[in-house]
């Protein structure tokens, strides 16, 4: 090996270092199974778990201009941008830089600057012009602090990728969630203006027995009473029905099409519920919220190497080559070459404390990112868990209170019934009607819970990301 091509062989050795500790990713925080595991089927796409064709295209809506999805993509496009600058700070920055000057200089300034004592009394007039080609400052990565640099910008884009797919998950859910508590509240507001039409009735007939002395002034009074209610539950439910229909026009970031397909009700709604939980090492693969913890946690890890490189030596090169001539004939003559070369070397002897605390922080993010991915871990583990508990418990409860519909309805049939016959007095009757009514409208919400759980079990499990790739 010659002695010129030593030097470039330990610059290229030395380029070879890296300051960036080796990361090990920390254990998963949790149990390595679930307290209940049930058998389920395998996690669709988001179009097989939710078959209602309304709310098919409030999804397909939504994930075209909910603000939030739109947020996520730009924020990821950002990052991918912030690679380029990061990876341009690596490479020389080449510029042509073309000047012409004139100047005049006293006679006894230009003598003196060329040995002469007989230049004119008058001075000296010239022009001059220069085309050159210039490297500037560019960096040797000696230790690897741009390397690293580059690695936590990507890491950090890789980041915003994953919370881009989670902001999408979450936007499936939140319309979904949204969707079912317009449904509810439609329905609940049906079933309350049907029974305010039977308890005015009700009413009516109440008080034309009063009048005619046929019923006591209580019959009367507890009639008026559950008209009154059901008036003030008309208004809640109209209330809700609006809010509901608000936080769906909301969660789906466009006003909603009056062509939509017409809603599947609550308790025929084809909403999966028994999903493949698998197990909590398949949330590492499928939740993009703890994929995106993990690229931050590898982007902390890459900052401490840039800032341990950050304490030795840099190296930049600056050089540049062109032409200089008094006339712009001969400017690229071969005489009127001019060039210039500058290596400089940098070791930082006192920055008052800087470089240790920005070590001493890019620790101290690495590990609060390290909390954050099992903490991530551990809140998708908690959400699966509490999605089986949900769904295994949900179907007994929602099998019970249609039991108990069922049995108030025929209740309430009896006592007209009886009623009629005049062998049970009014006050039985109203009673039966405010049971079947609250047994009704708790079957509705019951329904509606079931469903929602079920939605937030398919996005702990990262459902949309397993089967469907985000556009």
């Amino acid at each position: 090996m010659t002695m010129r091509a030593f030097p470039l062989a330990l610059l290229l050795a030395t380029t070879a270092c890296s300051m960036t500790p080796k990361l090990a990713l920390p254990a998963a925080p949790v149990a390595p199974d679930y307290p209940i595991a049930l058998d389920g089927e395998a996690i669709p796409a988001w179009r097989g778990m939710f078959g209602d064709p309304r709310l098919q295209q409030l999804i397909a809506l939504a994930l075209t201009d909910n603000r939030d999805l739109r947020i996520a993509a730009l924020n990821a496009e950002a990052a991918r941008t912030q690679i380029r600058v990061t990876r341009a700070q690596g490479l020389p920055n080449v510029s042509l830089d073309g000047s012409y000057s004139r100047q005049h200089q006293p006679g006894s300034v230009a003598g003196a600057g060329v040995g002469l004592n007989n230049a004119p009394s008058s001075g000296v007039t010239f022009g001059q012009i220069t085309a050159q080609a210039a490297l500037t400052s560019f960096e040797v990565d000696l230790f690897g602090r741009l390397r690293a640099q580059n690695t936590a910008a990507t890491e950090r884009y890789l980041a915003s990728r994953a919370g881009q797919r989670a902001v999408r998950l979450t936007v499936i859910g939140a319309v979904t969630d949204a969707f079912l508590a317009e449904r509810l509240a439609e329905e609940q507001l049906s079933l309350t203006e049907a029974t305010l039409t039977d308890w005015q009735s009700s009413l009516a007939i109440a008080r034309r027995l009063h009048d005619a002395g046929q019923a006591s002034g209580v019959d009367l009074a507890q009639a008026e009473g559950l008209a009154r209610q059901a008036q003030a539950d008309l208004a809640q439910r109209q209330r809700e029905r609006m809010q509901a229909t608000n936080a769906l026009t909301l969660a789906v970031g466009a006003p909603l099409p009056a062509d939509l397909p017409h809603p599947i009700p609550l308790m025929q709604q084809s909403i999966r519920t028994a999903l493949d939980a698998g197990t909590p090492s398949d949330l590492l693969l499928h939740r993009p919220d703890i994929a995106q913890a993990e690229h931050e946690l590898r982007a902390a890890n890459a900052d401490i190497g840039a800032a341990r490189a950050a304490f030795l030596p840099r190296l930049s090169l600056t050089g540049a080559f062109g032409f200089a001539s008094l006339a712009l004939g001969g400017l690229f003559n071969g005489a009127n070459q001019s060039w210039s070369y500058t290596p400089a070397i940098s070791l930082p002897i006192f920055r008052g404390g800087e470089l240790r605390g920005n070590l001493d922080l890019a620790r101290l993010r690495t590990s609060i990112a390290v909390a954050t991915y099992e903490k991530s871990i551990q809140t998708a583990f908690r959400e699966v868990a509490d999605g089986l508990a949900a769904r295994a418990t949900f179907a007994s409860q929602s099998s019970e209170q249609q039991a108990v519909v069922a049995q108030a309805e025929r209740r309430l049939a009896l006592a007209r019934l009886s009623y009629r016959a005049g062998t049970t007095g009014r006050l039985e009757l109203l009673d039966a009607q405010r049971t079947a009514y609250a047994a009704q409208q708790a079957v509705l919400i019951t329904r509606r819970d079931e469903l929602t759980s079920a939605t937030a079990l398919y996005r702990a499990l990262g459902g949309d990301m397993i089967t469907e790739t985000p556009r």
